[in-house]
């Protein structure tokens, strides 16, 4: 603070008065040798650590809580393994934009490059998967290292900050100053977007027949939520979102044709493909939603907003590149189409519609070769617990059914692992978000081999009294795995049967963790247990619900494939009312 006397203390002391300065409220970790000096202040702090079973826990936890909030979060660790027991977490965070501080312990100054007992170059290691990444021997410098990192993170395109301290720069004694400003050379991020791209952006609006609003998660990442809305209301082009952006415009919007990509809706692809303009919003033309590159969308001139220079015309040439904040990009643009006039996209839109009633599932049958469908499981326990609660999903088949069934009324609902696609994410993530919104419903929807990577946190949520709910889709596979084994190995399943109808006994490993087990095999005991799930408010619980192992995500664009060639079921392509995509 301007005026104050500088106070004398430990680098230790100085770190945690720094985080309190920033306003961290929360801190995921474990404490070990070279980071334990800065956990004798935290004993003292207003801060709550909440005391995680695995680092990586601590980092998808981190997530959760940066994703439903808003605000960085943040996870801290020793050196050597615990340090990298980070690394997926800082990777799957920088994938998805994610702001979070991670703060690692490393060993003294002085035997850096010595190879010492638990020492690593964590900050070479996470160099590629972090915005930034800060190295302190001297306690002097953590006050401002603290500052920059938090603002690093969460400005301009959000993502991972690293803080790696030795631990003679936390017990050493240093002056606190806390930095009245931040001197960052080289960095400024762009957020208002500049007037001639704005005008150019309108004009092709303008000229366009068939016009789509690819919504990507950067949307989310600027809480640009209003700002979509009125854009949509006032061109009346139709919208696809993103596995990242789900939500961002409600699922019940006549103008939402779903989510594009490898396993979205035919409504969606057949936009992007039969498209004569794509504004894109916050997306990055990843592969799994542009298919074989050269073939997507091959009509479509391209205005592309992004937060991130580096994004634009990096997998496909912009016509219209726009550098900003995508909240004051689409005020900016909203502002300009207000004036404009735009066609009529009616026609447009009725074939798109067509589409998407055509190839939208009525219903999905409750039971199949004797045991539940988990496309049925995943739609009643989102009927059940409604928009407003939170939903976290693993990686797999369970993600992608639960990209497409579950409500996405309500934005920033839907939280999952899209750019590393990190198995065991879902649990410590729906910790994580749960902590972030206490007092409301957080379901996870995870699968038999993504919770047995990461269940240890259940240990954590009892403990700490985090009532998430967890629901297994327990097909006793890797259901994605076997998928592709299915489709394209000529169903040799290699290694992909967990045989997780023997071991483990999941309501039994439940209970042991202090939460509570349930389980359904049938049809009538679906909705039983979800509302007995529901009614459970002190502590997680954990229901396994038992689904057949051949269910297939469709529709489904193989890798490396044109989105043209998409596929509804095996073997059966959609019909395009006589036009080719």
């Amino acid at each position: 603070m301007p005026g104050e006397s500088p106070r004398i203390m430990t680098g230790a002391q100085s770190l945690v008065e720094s985080l309190e300065r920033v306003g961290v409220e929360v801190i995921f970790g474990i404490p070990g040798g070279a980071i334990l000096p800065a956990y004798d202040p935290l004993y003292d702090s207003k801060i709550r650590h909440i005391l995680v079973r695995h680092e990586q826990g601590a980092g998808h936890a981190a997530e959760g809580y940066a994703h439903v909030t808003g605000r960085v979060g943040v996870c801290m660790a020793t050196s050597g393994p615990g340090a990298t027991n980070l690394v997926t977490a800082i990777a799957d965070a920088y994938m998805d934009s994610v702001p979070i501080v991670a703060i690692t312990g490393q060993v003294a100054s002085r035997s850096i490059g010595t190879d010492a007992f638990q020492e690593a170059d964590i900050r070479g290691i996470t160099f590629p998967i972090t915005k930034h990444s800060f190295l302190i021997t001297d306690p002097a410098e953590i006050p401002h290292a603290i500052a920059a990192a938090f603002h690093l993170a969460i400005t301009g395109r959000p993502g991972p900050v690293l803080v790696d301290i030795a631990k003679d720069a936390l017990s050493a004694q240093t002056e606190f100053v806390w930095p009245e400003e931040l001197d960052l050379p080289g960095y400024h991020p762009v957020a208002k977007p500049h007037n001639k791209q704005i005008r150019e952006a309108a004009r092709l609006i303008a000229a366009a027949e068939r016009p789509v609003l690819y919504v990507g998660g950067g949307v989310n990442r600027a809480r640009a939520w209003g700002q979509l809305d009125e854009l949509v209301k006032l061109t009346g082009i139709p919208v696809v979102t993103t596995l990242m952006a789900r939500g961002a415009l409600p699922d019940s919007h006549e103008l939402n044709m779903g989510m594009p990509g490898m396993h979205g809706t035919v409504a969606a692809v057949g936009a992007l493909q039969r498209s004569d303009l794509l504004v894109v919003l916050g997306a990055r033309f990843d592969d799994r939603v542009t298919g074989k590159l050269d073939s997507f969308a091959p009509e479509a001139k391209v205005i592309h907003a992004d937060i991130d220079p580096a994004e634009i015309s990096k997998n496909r040439v912009a016509d219209v590149p726009i550098v900003g904040d995508l909240a004051e990009v689409i005020t900016e643009l909203n502002l300009l189409l207000r004036e404009t006039a735009l066609p009529d996209y009616a026609e447009w839109v009725r074939y798109l519609k067509n589409l998407r009633q055509r190839y939208t599932p009525a219903d999905y049958p409750a039971m199949e070769h004797g045991l539940l469908s988990p496309e049925y499981v995943i739609k009643r326990i989102g009927e059940i617990a409604g928009p407003e609660a939170t939903f976290v999903s693993g990686v797999g088949q369970h993600q992608m059914w639960a990209a497409h069934l579950l409500p996405h009324e309500e934005p920033n609902r839907f939280l999952n692992s899209g750019g590393a696609g990190t198995m065991g994410y879902c649990v410590p993530a729906a910790m994580g978000a749960q902590v972030g919104l206490p007092g409301t419903v957080v379901w996870g929807i995870d699968g038999d081999g993504c919770f047995q990577m990461t269940n240890q946190e259940l240990v954590t949520c009892s403990l700490e009294g985090i009532p998430i709910k967890i629901a297994i889709m327990n097909n006793r596979s890797l259901g994605m795995v076997r998928q592709w084994q299915t489709l394209f190995y000529g169903e040799r399943y290699s290694n992909t049967n967990l045989k997780s109808h023997l071991v483990p006994d999941f309501p039994k490993l439940a209970e042991a963790m202090g939460a509570v087990g349930l389980r359904a095999e049938t049809a009538e005991e679906v909705d039983d247990v979800i509302a007995q799930a529901m009614a459970i408010n002190d502590r997680p619980v954990v229901v396994e619900f038992v689904v057949h192992k051949d269910a297939m995500v469709w529709p489904m664009v193989a890798a490396g494939t044109s989105n043209d060639d998409i596929k509804i079921a095996r073997d059966l392509a959609p019909e395009w009312e006589g036009e080719e995509l």
